[in-house]
């Protein structure tokens, strides 16, 4: 499980780096979706393992609500440029 754990903490770094350099917002936004899945995803994991189902439910929340968010801002951005 901790091999898990490290190769989906390595693969976080990917969005990371893509929204660190400089980019298009949709770019920017897009890396920081993957990296809000990723880290929600983590979560769960994390409380699997350590048999924590309150942090599991925070990854719930995370999942469902936050994306959403994201897509709400993506729309309001593009009503902006318009």
């Amino acid at each position: 499980m901790t091999a898990l754990l490290i190769a989906m903490v390595l693969a976080l770094m990917i969005p990371m780096s893509v929204a660190l350099r400089p980019a298009d917002i949709w770019e920017r936004l897009t890396a920081f979706a993957s990296a809000s899945t990723k880290v929600a995803v983590i979560m769960l994991v994390v409380s699997v393992i350590r048999d924590d189902w309150m942090v599991g439910l925070v990854g719930v929340l995370v999942l469902s609500v936050g994306n959403a968010s994201l897509l709400l801002l993506a729309h309001l951005l593009r009503g902006l440029r318009r």
